[in-house]
């Protein structure tokens, strides 16, 4: 069976819209596009490239036009990723001109569950906001890789925008850079457990 790993970088008010750049995602007005390049320093590359081990990507529409316009000719700078299989969940588009593209045109939840359900490499997610919210309600994340940015940004497309369903988390590994950046790696863990005081 395998994984999916959604890897996600956030402000402390949860916000993950276009931290890479101006003109990533100015969707809603959004202006503060390129928020986490301040905050980059040698050891937050070193664990960024950890986490961009060889696994198969599962991607939403947008993020997988964003990543198509750039990676295949930067491959460099993420080794392996011309190689892995892309699953794209998209209602419109079919085909690519980048290797291994397989899209997911239909019921985007028994398909993903059957793709789990294979033998193979992790899924990263990456971006990909509005399907990270239909992962989250159909309980289908088993890791959240979160780089949480001391900053905070007001509007902007939240990691937990629609709100998941309850669902306890344990801290695998977490690594704090000289700039602040938290990274933290949480693996499902059952039920919200309650109590009392």
């Amino acid at each position: 069976m395998r994984k999916i790993v959604v890897l996600s970088f956030i402000s402390l008010d949860g916000v993950m819209q276009a931290p890479g750049g101006p003109d990533e995602d100015p969707s809603s007005g959004f202006t503060l596009g390129g928020w986490s390049f301040p905050y980059f320093d040698d050891a937050s590359n070193k664990e960024m490239e950890k986490q961009m081990t060889p696994a198969d990507l599962l991607l939403g529409r947008k993020t997988f036009d964003i990543f198509e316009s750039y990676w295949p000719q930067h491959a460099e700078g993420w080794p392996g990723i011309n190689d892995v299989t892309k699953y794209v969940v998209s209602k419109t588009a079919r085909t690519s001109d980048w290797s291994n593209c397989v899209f997911l045109n239909g019921d985007a939840v028994e398909q993903i569950k059957a793709l789990k359900a294979e033998d193979g490499l992790p899924l990263q997610v990456h971006g990909s906001g509005n399907l990270i919210q239909t992962l989250l309600k159909n309980d289908l994340v088993d890791e959240l890789w979160l780089k949480i940015f001391p900053i905070t940004l007001g509007g902007g497309k939240r990691l937990f925008e629609d709100g998941p369903i309850p669902a306890a988390f344990t801290l695998e590994n977490t690594m704090i850079s000289p700039s602040g950046v938290i990274f933290a790696n949480y693996k499902r863990a059952g039920e919200v457990k309650t109590g009392s005081f």
